[in-house]
């Protein structure tokens, strides 16, 4: 239906915007009143509390207000905007989103009274340092949200690695990049980033294709072999040492694996199955001698138990076994043969003789650990028949393969009585050192003597000093000063 005259002039008369005629003033004055009555009437959604320069640096399209970018988006907008759109978008009410628009206007254009094209009022505004703009966050340069795109090359990521920043290797999917990034990381001489590279190629890469490069990677390989080692891959890790032909490594951590079997039958039949394997000849003989060790143990253990429950031995009976002699080393077998069974035929397996014969032990070997075991046992007729040698006419001497200073110790931590540490402390061969032990064992007559030997009167005369009155010591003492046979040195 259509409005009468008296209705369309009532609607222009009370609306808040003027019915357009032909009379307006059509000065750029005029323009720029419309223009700012406007921008007030948007400044109160936009943001009510700051003031109208705050609100004329809003840019609608987003991008950095007087960039050549924006210029151009400015005016294609306004190129393709039809008759019947408005002269400026519609705003809503939430400040921190404002909506885009293909207005071909910018808000500080038409405050400031500027047309579209002119540039100059963008360089105008920028130089306006009293204003703040209210254009959405700039977009930084490709230099300095690299980090977030994560477009870096192999060798910049390895220095970043190194640096500790957070980085994704995902992006190098081709062989010649994660073969840059391997050589790279070798090159830092960096071990966390080397592993790091290694553990991305092991995911991505197949066995063969790794395998194979890190044939010629020497260093890579180590850092690889380490890695495998300590994650506990036995898999990947035999495979690997498989295809690199390294026979002895595969048989020695084959060899490895019986460390994980509890049970000590199963245990010697897994060595038992490791003697084939091809090692070295060296090493062939420590899994031999290994498991002979272990077979021989399980016998005497399952011997040993059976008296000690029965009573049939007085040894076990006055001193308990503290524990199973079961996987313990050769030495320590060795001592609790020596301490059970010192006494028995070479042809048993629990003999000390068969052992040593067994395993071609080293007369020092065998020396040492049969003292310590008769010492502590008391056993001083024992300990006493290990020094004594004869020769070719007959005669009997003390000889040990260690030196009769550590025999004194030994014996001294075992308690042994004066006279028994007397006799070895007078085989020791350097005077001075012989004088020291003796006197820190309460060995007197060995000092005595030894002061006879070297013709020391004023070192006798002190020793006396010492000495409790009328004990043997000092008569035997006072003897030697009055022997007129001896020429004294001093």
């Amino acid at each position: 239906m259509m409005k009468s005259k008296a209705d369309e002039e009532d609607y222009w008369n009370s609306s808040k915007f003027k019915a357009f005629t032909f009379d307006d003033e059509d000065d750029e004055f005029s323009r720029l009143k419309e223009s700012k009555r406007a921008v007030n009437s948007i400044r109160r959604l936009v943001e009510e509390d700051d003031d109208e320069d705050e609100v004329e640096k809003v840019s609608w399209s987003g991008e950095p207000i007087g960039s050549i970018s924006w210029s151009v988006s400015e005016t294609a907008a306004s190129n393709q905007r039809t008759d019947r759109e408005p002269a400026f978008p519609k705003i809503t009410t939430d400040t921190t989103s404002i909506s885009r628009s293909h207005s071909g206007y910018s808000l500080s254009a038409l405050f400031k009274g500027k047309t579209r094209g002119n540039f100059q009022s963008f360089t105008d505004t920028l130089s306006d340092s009293s204003v703040r703009l209210y254009a959405p966050e700039l977009r930084k340069p490709k230099s300095e949200y690299k980090d977030y795109v994560s477009d870096w090359s192999p060798e910049e990521t390895v220095q970043r690695m190194q640096q500790g920043k957070v980085v994704s290797l995902e992006k190098f999917r081709s062989l010649q990049d994660k073969l840059l990034l391997l050589d790279y990381s070798v090159s830092a001489h960096d071990g966390n980033v080397i592993t790091a590279v290694l553990i991305y190629l092991k995911r991505t890469l197949s066995k063969e294709v790794l395998f194979r490069e890190l044939t010629d990677r020497q260093t890579a390989l180590r850092h690889f072999i380490h890695y495998l080692t300590e994650s506990k891959d036995q898999r990947l890790l035999l495979e690997l040492l498989r295809a690199l032909g390294r026979t002895e490594d595969v048989a020695l951590l084959q060899y490895k694996e019986h460390l994980a079997i509890a049970d000590e039958n199963k245990r010697r039949d897994f060595l038992k199955s490791c003697l084939s394997l091809p090692f070295s000849p060296e090493d062939s003989s420590h899994v031999q001698d290994h498991y002979t060790l272990l077979e021989r143990q399980i016998i005497i253990e399952a011997t040993d138990g059976h008296a000690e429950r029965g009573g049939k031995l007085e040894i076990f009976q006055k001193f308990p076994r503290k524990a199973s002699i079961l996987n313990m080393p050769l030495i320590t077998t060795l001592y609790y043969c020596c301490f059970y069974h010192y006494a028995e035929a070479e042809g048993t397996y629990s003999s000390p003789l068969n052992i040593r014969q067994t395993f071609k032990l080293s007369e020092k070997q065998f020396f040492v650990t049969a003292l310590a075991a008769r010492a502590k046992l008391k056993a001083w007729s024992d300990v006493d028949s290990l020094f004594t040698s004869r020769n070719w006419l007959g005669f009997t001497r003390k000889k040990s393969p260690l030196s009769f200073q550590r025999v004194v110790d030994v014996l001294h931590k075992n308690s042994a009585p004066t006279q028994v540490l007397q006799d070895y402390v007078a085989l020791v061969d350097d005077a001075e050192l012989r004088i020291t032990l003796a006197q820190k064992h309460k060995c007197h007559d060995i000092v005595i003597n030894t002061y006879r030997d070297l013709k020391d009167r004023q070192q006798l005369l002190g020793y006396r000093a010492k000495m409790e009155r009328g004990s043997a010591e000092e008569r035997k003492i006072n003897e030697l000063l009055n022997n007129s046979q001896i020429r004294w040195k001093n």
